[in-house]
């Protein structure tokens, strides 16, 4: 009877998400069909939350663009994490929930949630047709966290205000915003007092950056990390957004000043010349840590860096074997340094140089951002990203079979904590959101302008289509087809919007319309 309810619901939710677009799709869900019954069949389905696999198709069909393309890894993987994603949507007495953990942990709060890669869950799940999912689980860490006794919200670093914003660049939900500007204007503010060293930048633990045993970090030093001023600045940005859209002029004078007064003090005191690369600032020695680790990358997240040559710099450690580049992705710190991969891997959860989904995101996210927001590029390119992005699909697999865990082995991949229950399905990333904003280049905006900036190299594709795509209240559909023979709508790159042709150019390059 609880499936059958869960049913129903599903099926009332997907009519009222309905009655705001017209559904004039290219793709079949076939595709999807036949790798949900794949999914299924390899599961053991040892926990059900709100969607069970039996259902889960259905949900699916209802909720997420529909994407095909010539790379078969990537294209199996967008689907199994969109599948795998619908694992963690838990229905509470609270609202709508996603679980980081499939199974509990003892570190999380009321209902099993953590919030440590919330800001991960909302970028994609931005991208679901029904909104209600998200706008509760925001709800929830913003209303109802704070009534218990043991807070969890700010158990972890968050950049919770961008990701909110960059979600209503995607659905335009003014109300949504207007509800809870002033939450987030608190909650910010909580930061300060909570983490604002009096040099005005931020510190925190390596184990509340969700990045525990690093080899910068510490579990009770006071360092100063580009994690969380990154963090507070695209959070800070993002707020003057959300204030001038409200039109509340003093909250976003405020921020305003609040981020530029960030962001130089990042750039000032966290960019380390000497290795051309953004670095944690120690506690003890007030100087740099030795290391370069990943997080000196995220700064570009918030395209909170300068556009400069030498500070681009930083992003030729990519395709340096020595730096982050490894057989079987990118690791979380530098290969060349001594103590790489040297607190015990397998054992906790260190990052000190194991490959972790979560950085792959951030790291790919802001590669992205630098490709496409910035002239300065180092010796990086669309080829780097496809190839990292490649290397990050493929390593969704353990003994030939599908897998997304917690942290890997850069050299063959291995699952470091193996087939533990805990890390099975581990929602700690973001991929399908990489597909949608980044390689294929989907750039939400608050206007009506529709920006398509794709990051897939010249000759890498004859042919891939992203389509159901529930934009501004609109469907959308985006297409490359060399030949014009693969889906029989002409040659070229082209964007649908309700089935209306508004955007077409020869090449696959970037490409704007207007809704």
């Amino acid at each position: 009877m609880k499936y059958k309810s869960n049913l129903i619901t599903i099926l009332l939710l997907f009519v009222i998400s309905n009655t705001f677009a017209q559904k004039v799709n290219i793709l079949s869900t076939d595709k999807l069909k036949n790798f949900v019954k794949e999914f299924n069949a390899s599961d053991d389905e040892a926990v059900v939350n709100f969607v069970p696999n039996a259902q889960s198709f259905e949900w699916l069909s209802q909720n997420i663009p529909i994407f095909e393309c010539p790379d078969s890894v990537i294209q199996k993987v967008y689907y199994y994490r969109w599948w795998a994603l619908r694992k963690h949507l838990k229905q509470t007495p609270d609202g709508f929930i996603f679980t980081e953990f499939i199974t509990k942990v003892n570190h999380a709060g009321k209902h099993n949630a953590v919030s440590s890669a919330l800001g991960h869950h909302i970028y994609e799940g931005r991208w679901l047709r029904n909104q209600q999912y998200i706008n509760e689980y925001i709800s929830f860490w913003l209303d109802v966290d704070p009534k218990h006794t043991v807070q969890r919200f700010h158990g972890f670093s968050s950049w919770i205000d961008d990701a909110v914003y960059n979600r209503y660049l995607v659905n335009l939900d003014k109300a949504f915003i207007e509800k809870n500007l002033l939450t987030l204007d608190a909650d910010y503010r909580k930061w300060e007092v909570e983490k604002q060293l009096p040099n005005q930048l931020f510190y925190q633990f390596d184990v509340k950056d969700a990045m525990e045993e690093s080899i910068s970090g510490g579990r009770k030093e006071k360092n100063i990390r580009p994690t969380i001023n990154s963090y507070m600045y695209g959070n800070a940005k993002a707020l003057v957004e959300m204030a001038k859209l409200v039109q509340n002029d003093t909250l976003a004078q405020k921020y305003d000043v609040k981020t530029m007064e960030l962001r130089k003090l990042t750039i000032d005191n966290l960019w380390d010349e000497k290795a051309s690369f953004f670095k944690v600032k120690l506690e003890k020695t007030k100087g740099f840590s030795d290391a370069r680790e990943a997080i000196g990358l995220i700064p570009w997240y918030f395209n909170l860096p300068e556009d400069k040559a030498n500070i681009a710099k930083a992003w030729n450690q990519l395709i340096d074997t020595t730096g982050f580049k490894a057989p079987w992705g990118l690791t979380t710190a530098e290969r060349r340094h001594p103590l790489f991969r040297t607190h015990g891997s397998g054992h906790g959860c260190e990052w000190d140089g194991p490959l972790w989904p979560y950085a792959t995101t951030q790291t790919l996210k802001g590669l992205s951002n630098l490709l496409t927001n910035y002239k300065n590029h180092g010796a990086m390119n669309a080829q780097v990203f496809y190839d990292e992005l490649h290397k990050y699909a493929n390593s969704h697999q353990m003994n030939g079979k599908l897998y997304l865990g917690e942290y890997q082995d850069e050299k063959n991949g291995e699952w470091l904590k193996g087939d533990n229950p805990r890390s099975k399905f581990y929602n700690h990333s973001s991929f399908a959101d990489l597909i949608i904003n980044d390689l294929v280049g989907l750039k939400p905006r608050a206007d009506n302008i529709l920006e398509i900036k794709p990051l897939i190299p010249e000759k890498q594709w004859d042919w891939f289509c992203l389509d159901n795509v529930f934009y501004h209240g609109k469907n959308l559909t985006i297409l490359w087809d060399k030949t014009g023979k693969k889906y029989g709508k002409g040659k070229g790159f082209i964007v649908f919007v309700d089935g209306k042709q508004i955007a077409k150019a020869k090449k696959l390059k970037q490409l704007e319309g207007s809704l």
